[in-house]
C-alpha cells in the first residue's frame, strides 16, 4: 500500500476505507482502519476508561465490532466518525459493567515525593484525578460528546454522527459539558 492510502483523506478524495467496505473486503478495511484510526480510537477509549489496558482491549473490541458491522455500513458519515461511535458504545458498556474498585492512587515513596520529579508526578496525578472525577459528574451523553470533540478531535458534525444526533444537539451537549466542567473544576 502506498503512502497516499495512509494519508488523511482530503475533501477532494474519499476515505480509502470506504471502497474496501463496499467491495466486501472487510478484513482489509479493518486492517486499514486500525492503521489509520487505531491510535485515535485508543486515545478516546483511554479518555473513557482511564487505564491503558482497558483502552487497548476496548480498541480491539471496537475494531472487531466494526468488522462485524461493516456489511451494514451505510456511509451516512465518515468511517472515522462511525468507528468512534462504535468505540463510544463499547466503552459505555465497559463502564456500565465495571465493578467499582477502590481508587488506585499509586503511592509515591517519601523520598520520591520530596524530589522535584515526584512532586510534578504527584501534581499531575491529582489533576488527572480531579478531571476524571469532574468528567464522571457529567451526564453520560455530555461526557461522550466532550470526549469525542476534544479527546478525539472530531468535528461537531462527526460528534453528531458518532452520537446519533444532529449537529446542533452535539454543539449544545459539548457547550453544556464545558460549562459544567468549569463549574466543577473552578478556574485553574
Amino acid at each position: 500500500m502506498g503512502a497516499e492510502i495512509l494519508a488523511e483523506p482530503t475533501a477532494a478524495s474519499s476515505d480509502p476505507i470506504e471502497p474496501l467496505i463496499r467491495a466486501g473486503d472487510f478484513r482489509g478495511a479493518t486492517a486499514l482502519s486500525a492503521r489509520m484510526h487505531g491510535a485515535a480510537i485508543g486515545r478516546l477509549c483511554m479518555g473513557f476508561l482511564g487505564t491503558q489496558a482497558d483502552a487497548e482491549e476496548a480498541t480491539q473490541e471496537t475494531l472487531i465490532a466494526a468488522m462485524d458491522a461493516m456489511a451494514s455500513f451505510r456511509g451516512d458519515g465518515s468511517v472515522r466518525s462511525w468507528l468512534f461511535g462504535i468505540a463510544r458504545r463499547v466503552c459505555a458498556r465497559r463502564v456500565e459493567t465495571r465493578v467499582r474498585r477502590e481508587a488506585k492512587l499509586r503511592l509515591i515513596r517519601g523520598e520520591e515525593a520530596s524530589s522535584p520529579e515526584g512532586e510534578v508526578l504527584l501534581a499531575a496525578r491529582r489533576r488527572a484525578e480531579r478531571l476524571r472525577a469532574a468528567l464522571e459528574e457529567l451526564k453520560p451523553s455530555e461526557r461522550d460528546a466532550v470526549l469525542l470533540r476534544f479527546q478525539s478531535d472530531l468535528s461537531f458534525r462527526d460528534v453528531a454522527t458518532a452520537c446519533g444526533i444532529d449537529e446542533a444537539a452535539a454543539r449544545k451537549r459539548v457547550s453544556r459539558a464545558i460549562a459544567r466542567l468549569r463549574e466543577v473544576l473552578g478556574e485553574e
